[in-house]
């Protein structure tokens, strides 16, 4: 007991837990403040808030972007009971969020360690922790979050197999289908072929019959509500998926030489962003060098079967997504969230290998002073963000905004109308919802009453709109009185009588 206990409270332990203890404070710091709550936010809370409080259950989640094409409900169920805790306060799901991405730098602390050595766990926590882009990836309140640990117990549960433990079939069959149905983007549907291939690698550890029951049932447990939605909804999902994914669709087909190209540079920045911000030419000379020992220790790697599970996961998303042309070509950079910490993973077993030799210890070094360089200023900047220059939406100037309106209207009943890019304001029907109901015991009218208050959010890439806008409400009532919060304008304004 007393070594445990000793072992426990080791140096390493202690290193891992402050750098772990370090990783969430940079995440949850004033993010009461900084928090973007938009449109998907919005519109998820509202879902939510009606659950908690109607009783409206729902057999769907959040749109995937694809017209008619919805996720599953899971990631709704899982925030739920965090915005029941606080009372509507989004900033409660959004912490437990944020808990499951540093559980998931744990992780990849772990499958370091275990695939190669701790200085590869190391690596990738400490590459995990600090990235500006994975920082900014786990301070989102939106369904593609939790795949930052998905992924990994995925990658996990694969090691495990390999290790002869067939039980672990039944969480990969949860984790691909929660990631493919609920929380992945877009890339997470890749994860599929590459199980495939790797059920025909590990046949020798395939699942014994009471795991293949248990496996499958749980992986029509991940799409089931949908099914059942589209029983009761005339198919309307399945055919959606048909018309967007069928024959004659278009989403699949051989790419041309200037798609694989650009797909290719997509790739490069989505992954490089990881690591560096900016692309200078030291920063480029070290992703040149990392690249090439990657190649030159492939070999060496693919006689490791955990690193082969890595390469697998990602080669099968690389080669796949050339084909896919669906949602016009596009690739966001949030459609590869389940492979962010993938590629990091890889990254570090890489930067573990280079440093066995002695020039490669001076090459890490230098590799994280420019890590630190392009990623902490980033995170500084983000952290201490203010949100009082000109364009800035953050969930402090929406509650600043509409503290002046009630303020302003006292006891006197009145309207809201909001503009917002996109159009539907979403995150103001919930703000105003939730404060209303919490703080202020009081709801806008949805009856046309003589006192109106008009808000909006500053709209660069497309002013035009906004103006539009700004002039219909000329026509509606006279202004007031103004306050500027950020990027919101609210006005008071009086009806015109007609």
């Amino acid at each position: 007991m007393f070594k445990r206990i000793k072992n426990f409270f080791s140096t390493e332990n202690i290193l891992v837990s402050v750098g772990l203890i370090a990783a969430f404070v940079i995440r949850v710091f004033r993010i009461d403040q900084t928090l973007g709550f938009y449109y998907d936010q919005g519109r998820d809370a509202s879902v939510i808030w009606d659950l908690i409080y109607k009783g409206k259950l729902f057999l769907i989640g959040p749109t995937t972007g694809l017209p008619g094409v919805f996720r599953g409900p899971y990631y709704y169920y899982l925030i739920a009971p965090f915005y029941w805790l606080g009372n509507g306060n989004p900033i409660w799901p959004y912490v437990f969020l944020t808990f499951t991405t540093v559980l998931a730098i744990a992780l990849i602390y772990y499958l370091g360690k275990k695939i190669q050595d701790r200085t590869t766990g190391v690596i990738a926590a400490v590459i995990a922790a600090f990235s500006f882009n994975i920082f900014l990836a786990s301070r989102w309140l939106s369904n593609p979050t939790p795949m930052l640990l998905l992924s990994l117990i995925l990658v996990w549960g694969m090691i495990k197999v390999t290790e002869g433990k067939r039980w672990t079939w039944s969480i990969i069959a949860t984790v691909a289908g929660l990631s493919l149905f609920s929380f992945g983007s877009s890339g997470e549907f890749f994860y599929l072929p590459a199980l495939a291939i790797f059920l025909v690698w590990q046949w020798k550890n395939r699942p014994n019959l009471k795991n293949l029951v248990l496996s499958i049932f749980l992986f029509i447990l991940t799409f089931a509500p949908l099914v059942l939605f589209d029983l009761r909804h005339q198919n309307i999902l399945l055919n959606n998926l048909f018309g967007t994914f069928g024959v004659g669709s278009g989403s699949f087909g051989v790419p041309t030489l200037d798609f694989i190209k650009s797909r290719t540079a997509a790739y490069f920045g989505i992954f490089t962003n990881k690591i560096f911000q900016s692309s200078s030419n030291l920063n480029s000379i070290v992703l040149v060098i990392t690249g090439i020992s990657f190649l030159a220790f492939l070999p060496k790697l693919f006689k490791n079967s955990k690193t082969k599970i890595i390469l697998l996961l990602l080669g099968s998303a690389v080669l796949g997504l050339y084909f896919y042309r669906g949602n016009y070509g596009i690739l966001y950079d949030y459609y590869m969230t389940g492979y962010y910490l993938i590629f990091i993973l890889l990254f570090a077993i890489v930067l573990g290998q280079i440093w066995k030799y002695r020039i490669g210890k001076i090459f890490i070094a230098v590799f994280f002073i420019l890590f630190f360089m392009n990623n902490i200023p980033h995170i500084r900047g983000r952290m201490n963000d203010e949100c009082n220059v000109s364009e800035s939406i953050c969930l402090l100037n929406q509650k600043q905004a509409i503290d002046w309106i009630y303020e302003d209207a006292g006891n006197r009943d009145f309207n809201v109308d909001v503009y917002v890019p996109p159009v539907i304001p979403y995150a103001y029907n919930y703000l105003f919802t939730w404060l209303g109901t919490t703080k202020y015991e009081k709801m806008p009218q949805d009856n046309q009453i003589p006192l109106l208050y008009t808000l909006y959010e500053v709209d660069p890439p497309h002013p035009e709109r906004l103006q539009a806008w700004i002039d219909r409400q000329k026509g509606i009532g006279n202004i007031i009185k103004e306050e500027k919060f950020g990027g919101i304008v609210v006005q008071e304004r009086q009806r015109i009588k007609k």
